[in-house]
């Protein structure tokens, strides 16, 4: 196995079994049987590995919900079943569970904002596309511009990274009838 895929594979198992910030760059280098300085020859930190491995893990997860969802069903289930998986997917996955990690979020969140949206692969990218698509087609209210539509989608992100605040035992219920509002207030009457 090369050197940077030795190095990939060992991080993305240290940072599954301890999570990012128990994780230490020489505890990766000793798992990838590699000194420290052969793993800046390859990555300038712990963070441009971790997020590499996270956007692997994020496009794989982009894979399997498209492939299980039917787009042509009725947009409010749409929306509720992709956004109750990639949450069910997200919580079972621990690398993709360091969104909600407030010691690393602002850092993710920040990487994804100042890349170019085409190239990002994510669900908040393929969220964005079905919206934009219903936008087009005019299924979405014409008061509601293109520029605000992400902003409901980060808002229920934002919801869940408080649900302890909310009150764990109701906030499965709570952000199943917040998507089903968000989507209804969205899309135009018939």
């Amino acid at each position: 196995m090369e050197v940077k895929s030795k190095i990939y594979e060992c991080a993305k198992d240290l940072f599954s079994t301890k999570g990012f910030k128990e994780t230490k760059i020489k505890e990766i280098a000793e798992h990838a049987g590699i000194g420290v300085g052969t793993f800046y020859n390859y990555y300038t930190s712990k963070e441009e590995l971790f997020i590499e491995i996270y956007k692997q893990e994020n496009k794989k997860l982009k894979n399997q919900l498209t492939e299980s969802l039917d787009l042509t069903q009725e947009p409010v289930q749409l929306i509720s079943q992709l956004l109750k998986e990639n949450q069910e997917a997200i919580h079972a996955n621990p690398i993709l569970k360091e969104w909600y990690n407030q010691d690393f979020y602002k850092e993710l969140e920040r990487h994804y904002r100042d890349e170019d949206s085409q190239s990002m692969d994510s669900v908040r990218n393929f969220y964005l596309s079905l919206m934009r698509n219903w936008k087009q087609q005019g299924l979405i209210r014409e008061d509601i511009s293109e520029e605000l539509l992400p902003v409901f989608f980060d808002s229920l992100v934002c919801i869940d990274m408080h649900k302890d605040e909310i009150g764990i035992e109701h906030f499965p219920k709570a952000m199943q009838y917040l998507i089903e509002f968000i989507i209804k207030g969205l899309i135009k009457e018939q």
